[in-house]
């Protein structure tokens, strides 16, 4: 279902809370990991990065449910830095040639995205600290 935006009174997509992209984000990483060749490399690269790549959310999902502020920062924290090892994998696949470039650029731009998003959130969870 589209959305008017109200500043250019177009229809889009509406946007998806950040739980629900980290958790498409896993779905892809999932997928990209099962097409990888069947080589030394592309199982352990796949497996490094299908570890890394799912674990961004759910340890945002723990975060949810800190017990406290300090733990909220650590688990946010935790997925940053998930998330920063996912990208490297993505960025190695394609530079040792394992996937073609096509393929990464979505997942690698969303990737970016992610990671600006949690940057913030932990940089703001740590000021309202």
């Amino acid at each position: 279902m589209k959305v008017i935006n109200e500043s250019t009174g177009k229809k889009v997509d509406p946007p998806r809370n950040l739980a629900e992209r980290l958790l498409d984000f896993g779905a892809e990483v999932v997928k990209l990991t099962e097409g990888l060749p069947n080589t030394i490399a592309g199982k352990r690269i796949g497996d490094q990065l299908l570890r890394s790549g799912t674990s961004v959310g759910a340890n945002y999902e723990e975060a949810q449910a800190a017990e406290s502020r300090k733990d909220f920062i650590h688990k946010l924290q935790l997925a940053l830095k998930e998330l920063r090892e996912t990208h490297y994998w993505l960025r190695l696949l394609g530079k040792a040639d394992i996937v073609k470039s096509e393929r990464l650029t979505s997942i690698q731009d969303e990737s970016e995205q992610l990671k600006a998003i949690l940057s913030k959130a932990v940089i703001t969870a740590k000021k309202n600290k």
